[in-house]
């Protein structure tokens, strides 16, 4: 069968990985030369540990508050977009303790399932992507950070993840020593996972170049032609892509590519930034997440460290806002009062566009109205953890196979 993959992130790459596997032609289609994507940038966590969706109580009325400050993690800039109207409307509706409770067990799933996946990986030759499995920190400065940090815990255990446990600031010090931490304690999930993002892409694209996989870069998709109810052709401004199936892993950029085929995904992108550091000065043994900073700290790859955050809902040709660096370095400081960073050019910090669904979880699946067409997109901040399972389940689909785990929270057309 001929598979088209649309989107050459960790999402996309993975798909045409399992799809390969299971003995498909496939050809991947980007409209970016692949080596700098969203995949690229991200805090490199493989994480069961985020069983919680964007979309929780609270978060709006938040994120209200955060507006008006330039160097908040969370911001939606206002604007006249329809998208935008219909998104947010969803979201808020979605922010309910009743949504973030039957969000857990599929997000749990899919998160295992990937780490497994991963593991699988760093068995075989071709890979050797900094993979570690030594546990994630979340670290908070507040009673409220506390609060919060125990009733995670406490979930987390009734999920099955019972090695999560709570630390007070002398036990965060033992696992930390080798600097000064401003915080209360910590919440240590020591089933999570990380890995350096960019030695994964890197070695996912030679893997699938070398077992013939067709890597298309710089091809923008601007149309499709279907019949009976199927899109058999997809196309570029330069060549036209048979296709007996097609997959819609595109990132940011989903819902207005679905739009050409009518379907409509609530999504928007969500702007991210990571400064990474080679040779730091600094040390820390654990990747931690910096609760009341909203930033994510990861040591990688021996040498490097890597900090990043904030969720800026805007178009993609909004230009960089340097004040949301400015405000992760200043974030990292207050907890870690020896990291003293200057605020980098912006030729040393990138950006990237985390694709939002309008309830915090993805969208994996057959729509209704096309046959053949299978939705991997909606990740959020979580791509690069849930890459794997992804990549298994849309293979799964294509093949009409029973799925690893049930993906009916996930229905891409649950909004309609």
């Amino acid at each position: 069968m001929k598979v088209v993959v649309i989107g050459g992130g960790i999402i996309g790459l993975s798909s045409a990985y399992y799809l390969e596997e299971s003995g498909h032609e496939v050809t991947v289609l980007d409209k970016t030369d692949m080596r700098n994507n969203c995949s690229y940038g991200n805090a490199g966590y493989v994480c069961p540990s985020h069983f919680v969706p964007l979309a929780t109580p609270g978060i709006v009325k938040q994120g209200l508050k955060w507006m008006w400050n330039p160097r908040s993690p969370f911001y939606v800039q206002p604007a006249f977009n329809p998208s935008l109207v219909d998104w947010g409307l969803k979201f808020m509706r979605s922010a309910t303790a009743e949504h973030v409770e039957r969000s857990a067990i599929p997000l749990r799933d899919i998160a295992i399932i990937s780490q497994k996946l991963y593991e699988e990986w760093t068995g075989l030759p071709q890979f050797k992507f900094a993979y570690e499995k030594k546990g994630l920190l979340e670290i908070f400065q507040t009673s409220a950070g506390e609060a919060h940090a125990r009733h995670l815990t406490e979930k987390a255990q009734e999920l099955g993840l019972t090695d999560t446990k709570m630390l007070d600031y002398e036990a965060l010090r033992q696992l930390e020593p080798q600097t000064r931490i401003n915080a209360l304690g910590a919440v240590f999930f020591a089933c999570d996972a990380h890995l350096y993002p960019n030695k994964l892409m890197q070695q996912l694209i030679a893997d699938l170049t070398a077992k013939g996989v067709i890597l298309k870069g710089n091809e923008e998709v601007t149309g499709f032609e279907n019949s009976n109810g199927a899109i058999n052709k997809v196309l570029t401004a330069t060549n036209v892509y048979e296709a007996d199936a097609v997959v819609v892993a595109s990132g940011s950029w989903s819902r207005e590519l679905a739009a050409k085929i009518k379907l409509k995904i609530p999504l928007m992108p969500g702007r991210g930034y990571s400064v990474t550091l080679e040779n730091s000065p600094y040390k820390i043994n654990h990747p931690a997440v910096l609760v009341e900073g909203r930033v994510a700290i990861t040591p990688m790859d021996g040498n490097k460290i890597r900090f990043g955050g904030t969720m800026e809902i805007t178009s993609t040709q909004t230009p960089p806002r340097m004040n949301r660096v400015e405000g992760i370095l200043n974030a990292v400081e207050r907890f870690f009062p020896e990291f003293k960073i200057p605020v980098p050019t912006m030729d040393k910090v990138w950006y990237g566009y985390r694709p939002c669904s309008a309830d915090g979880l993805p969208y994996i699946g057959r729509t209704k109205q096309w046959k053949n067409v299978v939705m991997a997109t909606g990740h959020a901040m979580v791509g690069l953890s849930l890459g794997p399972a992804t990549g298994k389940l849309v293979s799964e689909i294509i093949n009409e196979a029973k799925t690893s785990m049930d993906i009916t929270a996930f229905h891409p057309d649950r909004f309609n």
